[in-house]
């Protein structure tokens, strides 16, 4: 099919497919649905301190509410992007994606397996409190606890406070794992005081208090988030590289808006009611860029992919995943689902290429085949005779519903009965997430991050056990060098494309950010970043 005809199709599509409830509440973007960014990128190479005016306010205009701001929580991007405001961890990530000491002064191993943190001493809490080494130990047991992303490398763990600026940790086994997913920006390990910690409620610490520029102000119910500048912050003295460095809040105040309605949000970016907006539809990239008063942020975000559900149905065999991936025209989706190719990539790496340390193109044959022929001789040997497959999408986000559109005219056209069922996203996840006999296939995205271990594409909850997976990701997490864990990693991949297929990774995409020029100083690396920035007058 040439690609104008599937882009039509869409078009028409949009006006006839009645979904069952629409929602733009951004919460909703749960561990499959992150728009994180894979890239540190700066968006305006003039220190803000000089170009801009420091003080005043920051006005934000984001595209629904977070959960939560309690960072292990929530895997949800919105509440990752308002937490770093107040919370900070003893790692971060720098520009190149490299664990450096953030509440850390620095940190020591000769085994991997025993780590020494010196804590940097005099940084103070937003509630005056100095933070020592048994506030450290009481979040970290607690992230330990709470997070996903910790998998096999802090199993049975412990961590001791040797002195108030000195923690270690004892890891059950060695892993090379372990300051990457202490630096994760995805529900991070953050540092709050101890009676917090101790007193948290199941659901999530109800008091935000952190050691970060900003600090909580106030959460006004579906209206704002409310942050005031941390006068007592104590910013390291390096340079500012993606997370790390030097932070400043050189505005008084934040208020983050919450502003589902797009054209609401667009209009306010527009008036100069916001500052800064999430969440721009890629069709207003040029009518934004267009405005001199205003300018777009693109930055690398998000891996489109459908999951199988391999617990039960059609799709727990894998010749049918096999084949299904076998028909995917990838670079035929892509172009139908985003409008300009500025804002889409295609990649076979599960691993995002910026992550060079994990980056593989392991089993890139098996990518972007587009053989129809041979995935019809699959499904014959198979047997396949017009059983149906229940694809779950959402017109909540307009990339997930165009690419699912294309990928069912795609599989239609190769003889597969494939049913496309919309829903709001919150169903979606409760249909993929609570009740296996009711799908067989979903349209989701994945956010970067820095481990395979945290990829959601591969954990049981994504769509179901894939043991030989699970195998191979303790492997890596319990190798005691890079090198080795890399090799497991790399043939993992190669495996994940021949073999298992546990979801059909079709291509990376850009997000889309917008803001006027009177902010300066803006980066983005796994979300954009607010501290060092101005706004003039």
């Amino acid at each position: 099919m040439k690609n104008f005809k599937l882009i039509l199709f869409v078009l028409l599509l949009a006006f006839v497919l009645v979904g069952c409830n629409s929602s733009t509440d951004s919460d909703n973007e749960s561990e499959n649905e992150s728009n994180n960014d894979s890239s540190s990128e700066e968006t305006d190479n003039d220190e803000g301190s000089e170009e801009g005016t420091s003080g005043g306010t920051l006005k934000i205009a984001i595209d629904g509410p977070p959960p939560t701001l309690d960072q292990p929580v929530s895997t949800a991007t919105a509440a990752r992007d308002a937490a770093r405001f107040v919370f900070e961890g003893l790692m971060t990530t720098d520009a190149d994606f490299n664990a450096v000491p953030m509440l850390a002064e620095s940190v020591d191993t000769e085994d991997n397996q025993t780590y020494t943190f010196k804590l940097r001493e005099g940084i103070k809490f937003h509630n005056g409190e100095e933070m020592t080494a048994e506030d450290v130990v009481a979040s970290m047991y607690r992230w330990m606890e709470i997070s996903t992303v910790t998998g096999n490398v802090f199993k049975d763990a412990t961590w001791t406070a040797e002195d108030d600026y000195t923690v270690v940790l004892e890891l059950a086994n060695p892993s090379s794992l372990t300051l990457d997913t202490l630096a994760s920006a995805k529900q991070a390990a953050g540092i709050m005081p101890k009676e917090i910690v101790e007193n948290a409620p199941v659901e999530g610490v109800d008091e935000y208090i952190g050691t970060g520029p900003f600090k909580f102000e106030e959460w006004k119910q579906d209206q704002y988030i409310h942050y005031t500048k941390f006068e007592d912050y104590q910013p390291l003295d390096t340079p500012a590289s993606g997370l790390s460095g030097k932070r400043e809040a050189l505005v008084d105040e934040v208020y983050l808006y919450i502003v589902p309605d797009t054209s609401t949000r667009i209009a306010g970016l527009q008036t100069g009611e916001y500052d800064f907006a999430y969440g721009v539809p890629y069709d207003y990239y040029d009518q934004i860029n267009a405005d001199e008063n205003l300018e777009t942020i693109l930055t690398p975000s998000s891996n489109q992919m459908i999951g199988f559900n391999n617990l039960e149905g059609i799709s727990t065999n894998p010749e049918i995943r096999k084949a299904i991936n076998m028909i995917i025209d990838s670079n035929e989706v892509m172009l139908g689902a985003f409008p300009n190719p500025e804002f889409f990539w295609l990649d076979s790496g599960y691993m995002d290429m910026n992550i060079t340390p994990w980056y593989t193109e392991a089993g890139k044959e098996h990518y972007n085949q587009a053989n129809v022929e041979e995935a019809k001789k699959i499904l014959d040997e198979f047997g396949y005779d017009g059983e149906e497959i229940k694809f779950l999408a959402t017109r909540d986000y307009d990339h997930h519903y165009n690419t699912s559109v294309i990928v069912t005219e795609q599989l239609k056209q190769a003889g597969l009965n494939v049913t496309l069922e919309i829903y709001d996203w919150p169903t979606v996840l409760d249909i993929q997430g609570n009740r296996p006999s009711e799908w067989d296939m979903y349209m989701t995205s994945a956010s970067t991050v820095s481990t395979p271990p945290q990829l959601i594409g591969l954990s049981p909850r994504f769509g179901g056990v894939y043991p030989e997976v699970s195998e191979l990701i303790s492997s890596i997490e319990t190798a005691p060098t890079q090198e080795e864990a890399f090799e497991y990693w790399e043939e993992l991949q190669g495996k994940l494309w021949e073999e298992y297929l546990p979801i059909v990774h079709i291509g990376g995409y850009n997000a889309l950010y917008g803001h006027n020029t009177k902010v300066k100083g803006l980066e983005t690396s796994t979300g954009p970043i607010f501290w060092n920035v101005t706004v003039s007058e």
